[in-house]
């Protein structure tokens, strides 16, 4: 199994800055991507940034040009620099990673149990 801890989530003003970490432990043979999402009470949890292990990254339209998502594959761990935080990033945010445990598995996907951003006007 995999796990995943987060941290660096907590309550900011809008137009500051905020990093989070998730760092990937446990029976870990690769690990394909990592990422963000984040989720509000009463929507679907959307996609804020990914980066694969080769280091190509992906971003919600709403984050691009503010967040940088970077990763340290020798220490799987994935970071997330949030410049320009606005009222509507408030949210949790979860870390994913999609790896596999051996090599005779396919990936899964794995989840940290989430961190809270709360913007304030």
């Amino acid at each position: 199994q995999v796990q995943l801890v987060e941290s660096g989530g907590g309550l900011v003003q809008a137009g500051g800055s905020l990093r989070l970490s998730c760092a990937a432990s446990g029976r870990i043979f690769s690990i394909a991507m990592m990422g963000w999402y984040r989720q509000t009470p009463g929507k679907q949890r959307e996609l804020v940034a990914s980066i694969a292990s080769g280091g190509t990254t992906n971003y919600a339209d709403s984050v691009k040009g503010r967040f940088t998502i970077s990763r340290d594959n020798a220490a799987n761990t994935v970071y997330l620099q949030m410049n320009s935080l606005k009222p509507e990033d408030t949210a949790s945010y979860y870390c994913n990673a999609v790896a596999k445990v051996a090599p005779i598995y396919g990936n899964a996907n794995y989840w940290g149990q989430g961190t809270q951003v709360t913007v304030s006007s």
